[in-house]
């Protein structure tokens, strides 16, 4: 406060005017300086952030001038629709703002457009994963039980990048902490796909999501969460009471979606395989809520009574479900219900597993993969494709060759709509809690603009996937360009 404000019965004996520091001059010239020392320090903090991340790998680029309001249009190309099942030529792809607003002719070439050439290459939609764990996927398992928070989110930074750079513009992510990398991405400070949070995976004591050791039992009601529940990769949850809070809990998160654990797993020490987890009534606890909010659940489960559990909850979607039965698979058609499955094969690619037990289950998994890939097409189940990474650094570089491994169970277009056309429509079913306003792995007029330029005819195979580096000549995500090699 100035001198006069502070004592003005003496400024006005002296003949002095009171002080104008509330007068709406001085107000406004207040807050013009203000503004200014508000935008430098932000400047500068934004500068730190990016210099950050860019010192880490993780910083976004813009690879080519894109003038803003100017559309695009890629000419030169046959394109996969994500849809129907061939190639299509006839036509171009025009790109306005973030959409695609239209397929025009050949010769139907807007004055105002910024054209790019394709050199007769092949233009499909970008990549969904639709079983991923954003946070999860570049550390190990003990890494993401022991290490720094801040850590894990750096890596798992790095790593969104690194997903994008594969064509996977979309994942959708099935548990984990992944709201912060949500919006570090969708605001432009790290590069990444879009994501579809879960948020955390809820359990039932001794759960699959249960990741506490023995000598942390038992647990009271003032026993504080564990570090897995403090860092929001998992939640236990029991009794349909507890499962509601837990959903809701993660639905005001931002969750478009929930994931519950309603079997045994591979990954954890203590849940055997064949364990059917959560009662109906705790599970109907979730769907009820999610439904609420316009949105669905989707389930971990391998074996046939708790995949049938699951269904008769009202779970839409299945996660893994190698080893169900035919008569499950059946009343999974009947019912519409989506199988998220992973070629899990037990080969190179498969997650490192150093414990007997863990080595066993995963065994056993992949000794049904083949059956339930047959089952799937047998009963015309809809079925989307997702890699379930976990815990494994050095098989992120997968991604892409584990969809190519879908083109055995059936052909080149069928295995890549199954990661394009067919995992939007299983995205769509999060309905008003979708993060993204517009159609998914499609190419179509007002679809959102995803969309890779490849060196290869995927209809011939997609071995092309393994090598995104070499054979994805450009991507683009929500209309602006990421990587051009064109």
């Amino acid at each position: 406060m100035c001198v006069v404000c502070s004592d003005p019965q003496t400024a006005r004996a002296a003949g002095i005017d009171p002080c104008l520091c509330g007068a709406p001059q001085t107000l406004a010239a207040y807050a013009r300086v203000e503004a200014d020392i508000s935008r430098r320090q932000m400047i500068g903090g934004m500068a730190a952030v990016v210099g950050m991340f860019a010192g880490f790998g993780l910083a976004p680029t813009e690879l080519r001038a894109q003038s803003a309001g100017r559309p695009k249009l890629l000419t030169n190309l046959r394109y996969f629709d994500g849809v129907t099942l061939s190639m299509q030529e006839g036509r171009n792809i025009l790109i306005s703002g973030n959409r695609i607003v239209g397929l025009p002719g050949l010769d139907d070439i807007p004055e105002d457009a910024e054209v790019i050439d394709c050199g007769g290459k092949s233009v499909i939609p970008g990549l969904i994963d639709a079983h991923w764990h954003s946070t999860l996927v570049a550390v190990s398992q003990l890494a993401a039980m022991t290490q720094d928070v801040g850590f894990i989110h750096l890596m798992a930074g790095r790593e969104a990048g690194a997903t994008l750079q594969r064509g996977f513009t979309t994942v959708r992510d099935v548990g984990g902490p992944a709201f912060g990398l949500q919006m570090a991405i969708d605001r432009g400070v790290v590069a990444g796909p879009r994501i579809f949070p879960s948020g955390a995976m809820i359990s039932q004591t001794s759960g699959h999501g249960d990741f506490r050791l023995r000598s942390e039992l038992p647990r009271f009601p003032d026993t504080p969460p564990s570090n897995i529940e403090r860092q929001g990769v998992a939640l236990i949850a029991d009794g349909a009471d507890m499962v509601l809070r837990a959903t809701r809990e993660q639905l005001m998160k931002g969750a478009s979606q929930i994931k519950i654990m309603a079997g045994g797993g591979v990954s954890s020490l203590y849940d055997p395989l064949d364990t059917t987890q959560y009662t109906e009534r705790e599970m109907r606890a979730a769907v009820e809520a999610a439904e609420d909010w316009g949105t669905y659940v989707c389930a971990h489960v391998y074996t046939p009574g708790g995949i049938r559990r699951a269904v008769a909850a009202g779970v839409k979607s299945i996660e893994h479900g190698q080893l169900a039965d035919e008569e499950t698979v059946q009343i999974m058609a009947g019912e519409g219900v989506w199988w998220s499955l992973q070629p899990f094969l037990a080969d190179e690619d498969s997650n490192p597993k150093s414990d007997p037990i863990q080595q066993a289950k995963q065994l056993e998994v992949a000794e049904g993969t083949v059956r339930a890939f047959e089952l799937a097409k047998t009963h015309d189940v809809p079925l989307a494709f997702g890699t379930d990474i976990l815990f494994n650094p050095a098989g992120t570089s997968s991604q892409g060759r584990q969809l190519a491994k879908f083109a055995r169970f059936m052909s080149p277009l069928e295995a890549l709509n199954k990661a394009t056309g067919a995992a939007g429509q299983l995205l769509a079913l999060s309905g008003a809690r979708a993060p993204y306003d517009g159609a998914l792995g499609v190419i179509a007029e007002g679809a959102l603009a995803d969309l890779l330029v490849v060196d290869a005819d995927p209809s011939a195979g997609l071995d092309w996937l393994d090598d995104p580096q070499g054979r994805i000549n450009l991507i683009m995500k929500d209309g602006r360009i990421v990587k051009d090699e064109l």
